[in-house]
């Protein structure tokens, strides 16, 4: 292996991207960096599909709830602390892997994030009362009206993401795709994206029989506790959301269910349409054995 590696694995919610990342830190004896926005919190773990003890005790592992819902932390923060930490990690090991859903934070650590433009205060608090008063669906409609392109890709159940989104927009008249550079930050290490896919069908069962086990698990009873601080940005996700609203009483219990499976196949639907766009992922079936990926990906890192 000529240079340090950052080995990225990528691919819609309920794939099985945990268990392929565990086989690769096991082959190489090195450490994981999580790049899943919702597992950083200390506060949630069944609805975000925290890894099992015996898969955190497998690796070392990094950014698994090592903070609080209660603290502020964007995807700038994590774009500095990973480059921070990375340099630390590459002295033990010429191989470092990052797993995660949220394509942002991967793309930050990968890519770089653009600069972009400072919107007034004045425009940020008009957003934030009509969002108050007229709900997450007008934003995500007013998205929808003023960047289309943008829309298909987001965290539409992510307020704090669209309210930037529109705040953006209505200051400069720019869209996101407008402001992004496409130019790739310089990274002193190789990168290498390995995605895994499966056809729908497949899929959108593996993520329904997800959230029964979640379910069973006691997903409803760890909503519960956080209903108090049900309106920060952390808790502003997909089967949170829909038992926020069950509890207030705007539909019943199956009828949570069903959205949270919903929403959840249209979220890895979202994730899907980002990370095809990226032609630097090699795609495996979710049925491929982890070994023959691991060799084959142990023999690009030989080229």
């Amino acid at each position: 292996m000529n240079k340090k590696t950052l080995l990225c694995i990528v691919g819609p919610t309920g794939i099985g991207k945990t268990a392929l990342s565990i086989a690769f830190a096991k082959a190489y004896q090195t450490s994981i960096i999580s790049s899943d926005s919702r597992q950083f919190y200390k506060e949630m773990t069944i609805g975000t599909a925290v890894p099992e003890k015996e898969e955190l005790e497998a690796a070392p592992h990094y950014f698994i709830q090592d903070r609080s819902i209660h603290e502020d932390y964007s995807v700038g923060d994590f774009e500095r602390d990973v480059m921070k930490i990375l340099p630390v990690l590459f002295e033990n090991n010429d191989l470092v892997i990052m797993v995660g859903g949220s394509a942002l934070y991967e793309k930050a650590v990968t890519y770089g994030l653009d600069d972009l433009p400072v919107v007034p205060t004045e425009i940020q608090e008009e957003l934030k009362s009509a969002l108050k008063i007229n709900g997450l669906i007008w934003l995500q409609e007013e998205l929808k009206k003023n960047d289309p392109a943008y829309f298909e890709t987001v965290d539409i159940y992510n307020s704090h993401r669209l309210l930037r989104a529109i705040g953006i927009f209505r200051a400069s008249g720019k869209k996101m795709n407008e402001l992004r550079s496409g130019i790739a930050q310089s990274r002193n290490f190789k990168i290498i994206k390995i995605g895994l896919e499966a056809d729908r069908d497949d899929l959108y069962d593996r993520i329904n029989k997800r959230v029964d086990l979640m379910l069973v698990r006691g997903l409803e009873e760890e909503v519960q506790l956080l209903n108090d601080y049900k309106t920060l940005n952390a808790l502003q996700t997909v089967g949170y959301k829909e038992f926020f609203e069950y509890f207030t009483g705007a539909y019943d219990y199956n009828e949570a269910v069903r959205l949270i499976k919903r929403n959840t196949r249209r979220f890895a639907k979202r994730q899907l349409t980002w990370y095809r766009k990226d032609k630097n992922v090699t795609w495996f079936h979710y049925k491929t054995r982890h070994t023959a990926i691991v060799q084959l990906v142990s023999e690009n890192l030989m080229e």
